[in-house]
């Protein structure tokens, strides 16, 4: 018995089978395509290569990605991958595996992996933040993700930047239709265009070199990942803050957040740890798998 969980993410899909343990029998992974149907078939394929890898079939598939289904209409909204919104993405998921579907946001994955038995395990309350090619949280409450009413708990992302600069005011503006939005600023794709470079790894490796501008850049995401953060505090006050994608890979942040959030939270006292994903970029797919009670 297996489960098979996605990762449908903007860059990347993976698929991966795993034991009733939570170990992996298989990973596959392969490119994002920019199509609507293309991405239907892809998940297909690597599921298929997934369970021919692990040499076990599951009966039903958790997937996560981007967005969510509207309680009132089904149809994807919020997604950074445009081409899925408005479409029913999990019932055509279904209909191309031929089998029952659980779709979740993919932040609200990484929470439930993290929290199951990652960074998170052990506490009450995690707050979960992606910092990839865009960007989301989600929030789990005593191992359960926490969704809310309309089903958009989380959206972290789409919040504007706290106590804009005059530099950063308006702020540019999103593909969701606002201004100044936080996946703007503390994406993957947010810090690249803030420094002028090509990619987000770009500065991260001229910061360390010791060039000037990659080092004010890094000053800069520092700050407003905080601002951001230290928003989220008031509101729930997390028992642990976990951070994943690929600026979480960035191991200065977990030496600065703290004292950087410190100052900006309605609080005499902030002791909140800040913690790298502990499983990576696998935590969404992990989640993903568990969306099912069992196999």
């Amino acid at each position: 018995m297996i489960r098979i969980g996605v990762d449908f993410g903007g860059t990347k899909i993976e698929a991966a089978a795993l034991d009733a343990d939570g170990r992996f029998l298989a990973r596959v992974r392969g490119a994002s395509p920019r199509t609507y149907e293309a991405g239907l078939e892809a998940v297909r394929e690597l599921v298929a290569e997934a369970e021919r890898q692990a040499g076990a079939s599951a009966a039903r598939i958790g997937i996560c990605g981007p967005g969510s289904p509207s309680p009132a209409t089904g149809l994807m909204r919020n997604a950074n991958s445009t081409e899925l919104n408005g479409r029913p993405f999990p019932q055509d998921l279904a209909r191309v595996l031929g089998r029952p579907v659980r779709y979740a946001n993919d932040a609200n994955c990484l929470a439930l992996s993290e929290a199951a038995d990652g960074a998170g395990a052990g506490e009450r309350t995690v707050f979960a933040a992606i910092l990839g090619t865009g960007c989301g949280a989600g929030i789990t409450v005593d191992g359960q993700v926490l969704e809310g009413r309309n089903a958009f708990a989380g959206e972290w992302g789409h919040m504007p930047l706290p106590w804009p600069t005059d530099d950063e005011h308006p702020g540019p503006a999103c593909w969701c239709g606002r201004r100044n939005c936080m996946e703007l600023w503390v994406s993957g794709t947010g810090f690249a265009r803030d420094a002028g470079a090509a990619s987000g790894e770009a500065v991260m490796v001229a910061a360390g070199a010791g060039d000037a501008r990659a080092a004010a850049a890094l000053d800069r995401y520092v700050d407003r990942l905080a601002r951001g953060l230290a928003v989220v505090c008031d509101v729930i006050d997390p028992d642990v803050i976990v951070l994943g994608g690929g600026m979480s890979n960035l191991a200065e942040l977990y030496e600065r957040l703290p004292g950087a959030i410190a100052p900006r939270v309605f609080s005499d006292v902030f002791t909140t740890p800040v913690r790298r994903a502990l499983h990576g970029d696998s935590s969404g797919v992990r989640g993903a798998a568990w969306l099912w009670p069992g196999p």
